[in-house]
């Protein structure tokens, strides 16, 4: 793939431009999103299995106390 002297130039000359200024970048450019890594509808079921399977877990060994889970 050729590319004219022209863009390469240009591309190097931006490059070169932005080398010192690493690290530096203006608070407004900057994402401020907070992402969670695991998205509410996905939370709230993993709250639900657990605290779910804990209430269970509960209700057998009142029903059953002789039972103790191995």
């Amino acid at each position: 793939m050729t590319v004219s002297k022209r863009v390469a130039n240009a591309k190097s000359g931006k490059f070169h431009k932005g080398v010192h200024k690493r690290g530096l970048v203006d608070e407004a450019k900057q994402k401020k999103t907070s992402k969670l890594p695991v998205g509410p509808l996905m939370l709230g079921f993993f709250i639900f299995v657990v605290i779910g399977s804990a209430v269970l877990q509960i209700i057998r060994t009142a029903t059953n106390p002789r039972e103790l889970p191995a």
